[in-house]
């Protein structure tokens, strides 16, 4: 997705859900990654204001309007044809980007799927069948093979579903009519660059409708930025070549931040009457301090010696909790959801042979409808709780603010939203 749904990263579009490679990775379009708004770092919603730039009259004038500035910008006369000469309007893209389910999967049944025993399976296969090239880039970038590979089936179910919208069309629609017109045309701007490098052809450009390609979801300015050619064959070829998909993972990774050796975090035990407030990813203590607040590794063991590490409880005091360090964080860079790199995680550990999570979900628990978590805000700040504007967002705004309520009614101050807790809210 380095939609990164923003941004650098790969994860990346909030255009798309995240902020960077993965950022396009939608349901619609038949990819596994899909990341709910809810689970952004913010209380706005990730597609951003819309720009305020004028529009042109046509599809054709705006285009002839990015020739200009690609040509001033160094873009040859000859790569302009070959890209921009027939280059189609797609509604579906808009519409595309105008969606925002009411409704989103709970963390638990996102998971099920993203780690499932089938895609375990095929994790395995797949490293087993690409070893070389995947054990190529993890000894020079430090990255696990199991991570880049989980991260290979979590973006497109290992390059079985990458979409097949042109990325060129998708990007040039969305800087037309899109709801974040620059960020588009900077995408497209940087496709040219790539095409302009010789990498790919514009009719192999493949990806997501928000303009995320190849096997492991980047968007252009990642791919700019992040995209190394495994194979030395003198191009970036990440639509074919594993040696590069995986040389181009890993360098993302190890320029967002991965300590090689380090595990990406460990599930943990709370003590009773932990305090749910540090329970953000903002958060950081060395696990020493963690220890000394009563987190204990499942079964009393010792906690990964991390010098600045999180805790998280995706599904609030009812649910596993995990102590993260930068590793996690690193993997977060890529998709800015929680819910992802848990599964990035969870996936590469049972790739490797490690046990998956241990504790159980509240699968009785039922999260909000995007329309509820706007009446849960409103009742929220009706009460006093000031969590800003309703926008239908569970943001750090929203959680601490349904904390400090919770807190004050005698409940666990978990500020996990449920139906149950919009109900006493009501009452």
């Amino acid at each position: 997705m380095l939609m990164r749904f923003l941004l650098p990263t790969v994860l990346l579009l909030p255009l798309l859900g995240c902020q960077t490679t993965t950022a396009a990775s939608s349901e619609a379009n038949g990819q596994t990654s899909s990341v709910s708004a809810e689970e952004t770092n913010g209380d706005t919603s990730s597609g951003g204001a819309a720009s305020a730039e004028p529009q042109a009259a046509s599809f054709e004038e705006w285009l002839d309007g990015f020739r200009r500035q690609a040509l001033a910008e160094g873009i040859s006369e000859s790569t302009l044809d070959k890209t921009l000469n027939g280059l189609r309007f797609r509604p579906r893209v808009i519409e595309l980007d105008g969606s925002q389910p009411e409704f989103v999967r709970p963390i638990w049944e996102y998971l099920d799927t993203a780690v499932s025993d089938t895609r375990v399976s095929q994790g395995r296969s797949q490293l087993s069948d690409n070893r070389g090239a995947v054990d190529a880039a993890s000894r020079e970038y430090g990255v696990p093979s199991e991570v880049l590979v989980a991260i290979w089936g979590i973006e497109s179910n290992y390059g079985q579903n990458f979409g097949d919208f042109s990325t060129l069309e998708s990007l040039a629609t969305l800087g037309y009519e899109g709801r974040r017109h620059e960020f588009a045309r900077s995408e497209l701007m940087a496709a040219m660059t790539i095409i302009e490098a010789g990498d790919i052809a514009p009719e192999r450009m493949k990806g997501s409708w928000a303009g995320a390609m190849g096997h492991t979801q980047f968007m252009p300015s990642s791919f700019v930025e992040y995209a190394r050619d495994g194979d030395g064959d003198g191009r970036r070829d990440i639509w074919a070549s594993i040696p590069d998909v995986m040389a181009s993972t890993a360098n993302y990774l190890a320029r967002a931040g991965w300590r090689s050796g380090e595990p990406w975090g460990v599930e943990v035990q709370l003590a009773n009457g932990f305090d749910y407030s540090q329970t953000e990813i903002t958060t950081r203590h060395s696990s020493a301090q963690w220890a000394d607040q009563g987190v204990v590794g499942l079964g009393g063991a010792d906690l990964p010696n991390f010098d600045e590490a999180s805790v998280i409880t995706p599904a609030g005091a009812r649910g596993p909790a995990f102590l993260v360090g930068p590793n996690f964080r690193a993997i977060l860079r890529y998709n800015n959801a929680t819910s992802y790199a848990l599964a990035v995680a969870k996936l590469s550990d049972r790739i490797a042979g490690r046990a998956g999570i241990q504790s159980s979900w509240p699968r009785d628990d039922r999260p909000l409808s995007r329309s509820q978590v706007r009446e849960m805000q409103a009742q929220l700040n009706a009460l006093g709780y000031d969590v800003g504007t309703p926008d239908g967002i569970t943001g750090p705004n929203t959680r601490a603010g349904l904390r400090a309520w919770q807190r004050d009614q005698g409940l666990v101050p978990d500020g996990y939203a449920t139906l149950n807790v919009l109900s006493q809210l009501q009452r």
